[in-house]
């Protein structure tokens, strides 16, 4: 599926796309960017967006973003990624390559000893998909989204120590 990929930082004109047109079937709508504003305004506003939006394209067709975010966690450095696919692809089976494209980037770019991420309880299909990449369990914790507040499960990738020689 991915065969001539490009990352890089977004631009406005996709993430007008991402945030007006990307809508995904029930559940998954929880996702959509017009389901918190919060998350609407972020990605539509460059500035905030800057050096933590990226757009992947496979053959010049943009077909997933991530944005990553600087943790610190007990004197190390960490960072949380957020990550998303085309709604058509979704459910098609190539989340876990795409999933995996996104790791070997920041593990490439970032240099950061583990990456964090969490995702609704609700979200069975993703978990799968992180846990097949090398994701781990942590927590579940409360958390408000959407206007309200929901339970996501919060899980790690310990990257592999040659990462950093």
């Amino acid at each position: 599926m991915f065969e001539n990929i490009q990352i890089k930082p977004m631009d406005q004109t996709e993430a007008l796309e991402i945030a007006n047109n990307w809508k995904y079937p029930a559940p998954y709508n929880f996702y959509d960017m017009t389901a918190d504003q919060e998350d609407y305004d972020e990605i539509l506003n460059k500035e905030q967006r800057k050096n933590t939006y990226f757009s992947v394209k496979n053959n010049n067709e943009l077909v997933g973003f991530f944005c990553v975010f600087p943790k610190d966690y007990s004197s190390k450095n960490h960072i949380e990624m957020g990550i998303g696919m085309k709604p058509k692809l979704t459910g098609a089976g190539f989340g876990k390559s795409f999933v995996q494209l996104v790791v070997d980037y920041l593990n490439k770019h970032y240099f950061c000893p583990t990456i964090w991420l969490s995702v609704a309880d609700f979200n069975q299909r993703a978990m799968k998909v992180y846990e097949q990449v090398g994701f781990r369990y942590i927590q579940k914790v409360q958390q408000e989204a959407n206007g309200g507040e929901y339970t996501f499960v919060i899980m790690n990738n310990e990257v592999k120590a040659s990462h950093f020689n």
